[in-house]
């Protein structure tokens, strides 16, 4: 039935559902060939005209250009002059260019002779869920092309899947839709508690997210990067389940390679690290004991720089008491050298004594002979001629017993001499052995007091080396530990 919905039967319930649908919705009315009529409050807002702007003009002005001239636009009012109702999201033009989605339907209102008198637009405007739903579109769409997506209803059962899936998986569409998920695990996994569990928890609505180790046509194993998505109906209960999947089988391998070579470095590690707390521990050992004899070799370095110190000591006075022994010998061979002198002198005297002695013997003879002569006269001449014979023969024999008595101080002054000039030089070589001595005990001495020195620097080094090979035994430790750590990672990387 026809009627006037901007006439006069206000009243009528036409018009009382024309004003409910005008509250809530965008409304517009238009002439069979187009033209606007008139337009409420919701539609101006939604297209951001005025009235005035729009009343008369064509519907044209609502969208683009080139679809206005096109045989779809004709097409589009020719079957509303016809009297026939055009549902749809249409995409319109807003006065200030923009797009606008609305989501409307165009109804032609006939007179009571059944003929189409004009076009009543209701209309909501859909531009946010549109761009929602675009935007999600563009979202599926790029998670079509780049991952492997599979639905299942919640018994597991395959509702459909995509190219990547397929692709994946080896097998054609034909092939998976309708069979269970099960086909893509091992058998006896498929008959797990672990697995009717996994189903389970999908169904109460869980997601599921791991690596999930999975089978291919023919058996290949195929590990997948997975998520998977319960989807739920408008009263929030779970209708079926979308996996999104990314091939990630090289990654594993490479992974499951990777930790293969890391153990194998780590086994090496390992032994190498306990060689080297066995060598640091051998190392302390070997550097304790060389402590303990260098602290012994240090201490008896030091007894013998002491007593190379008291030798050296006593070696300059034996040298400096030889010195004046020598000196000494030197002046008894003087003093030796004087006597023999004076002895040589005395032999001269004795043999003066024994001329005079002569002469007086002669002299004797002589007086002998005069008072010989003299007969009577003479006898007393005679007697003191004869004691002085007497005298003179014992000074003789005196001056014989003088004589042998210097020749044998003459003789032993000449052993004294002798034996002075070999004591003289037994000193001299006495004295330079005891120099000599001394000056290579002095260079002992000095040697041997850097050898205390280097030995206590030693004993320091070695000290030092002992606390550096303890420090290599805790780093060594720490290291094995840190190794135990790092192998752990590595398993998990393969998990």
């Amino acid at each position: 039935m026809a009627f006037n919905i901007f006439g006069n039967n206000g009243s009528s319930q036409g018009q009382q559902i024309y004003e409910a649908l005008g509250r809530s919705m965008a409304v517009i009315e238009f002439s069979l060939d187009g033209k606007i009529l008139t337009a409420n409050a919701n539609f101006l807002s939604t297209m951001g005209y005025e009235l005035g702007d729009i009343v008369g003009k064509q519907h044209a002005i609502f969208v683009t250009a080139d679809y206005a001239k096109s045989p779809e636009y004709k097409q589009f009012w020719k079957t509303l002059s016809d009297g026939k109702f055009v549902a749809d999201a249409f995409q319109r033009v807003r006065k200030d260019g923009d797009t606008v989605w609305l989501e409307a339907t165009y109804n032609p209102i006939l007179n009571a002779a059944g003929k189409p008198v004009k076009v009543i637009k209701f209309a909501t405007d859909i531009t946010a869920r549109r761009k929602e739903r675009a935007l999600n579109d563009g979202v599926l769409t790029a998670i079509d092309r780049s991952q492997a997506m599979i639905e299942f209803d919640l018994t597991g059962k395959i509702l459909k899947a995509n190219a990547n899936f397929l692709k994946t998986m080896g097998y054609s569409e034909g092939e998976v839709v309708g069979k269970h998920h099960s086909m893509f695990v091992a058998p006896g996994y498929a008959q797990s508690t672990e697995y009717k569990d996994f189903w389970a928890s999908l169904r109460r609505g869980d997601v599921q997210a791991a690596q999930f180790k999975r089978l291919a046509k023919g058996g290949r194993e195929v590990w997948l990067e997975a998520t998977y998505n319960p989807i739920f109906d408008q009263n929030g209960k779970p209708e079926r389940v979308i996996k999104l999947a990314t091939d990630i089988t090289e990654q594993v391998q490479l992974l499951i390679d990777l930790k293969a070579m890391i153990d194998n470095n780590f086994t090496e590690i390992d032994s190498n690290i306990a060689s080297l707390d066995k060598a640091a521990l051998s190392g302390t050992s070997a550097a304790a004991q060389s402590s303990n004899s260098v602290q012994t070799v240090a201490a008896s370095a030091e007894e013998l720089s002491a007593s190379i110190a008291e030798i050296s000591r006593s070696m300059a006075q034996s040298r400096d008491e030889t010195e004046r022994a020598f000196s000494q010998t030197v002046n008894a061979n003087q003093s030796t050298q004087k006597m023999a002198d004076v002895v040589a002198a005395m032999t001269g005297i004795v043999e003066v004594i024994q001329g005079i002695a002569g002469q007086i013997n002669l002299l004797a003879l002589n007086a002998t002979i005069e008072s010989a002569r003299a007969g009577e006269a003479g006898k007393g001449f005679a007697v003191v001629a004869n004691e002085v014979k007497n005298l003179a023969n014992q000074a003789a024999k005196a001056t014989d017993q003088i004589s042998a008595e210097i020749s044998g101080v003459q003789e032993i002054s000449n052993e004294v001499v002798n034996s002075l000039e070999t004591i003289r030089g037994s000193i001299e070589t006495a004295r330079d052995s005891v120099t000599n001595i001394s000056s290579s005990v002095e260079e002992q001495s000095a040697v041997t007091e850097s050898v205390s020195q280097n030995m206590q620097t030693m004993a320091v080094s070695v000290d030092e080396l002992v606390r550096r090979l303890d420090e290599i035994r805790t780093i060594s430790s720490g290291v094995g530990g840190s190794v135990k750590r790092t192998r752990e990672a590595a398993e998990v990387l393969t998990r």
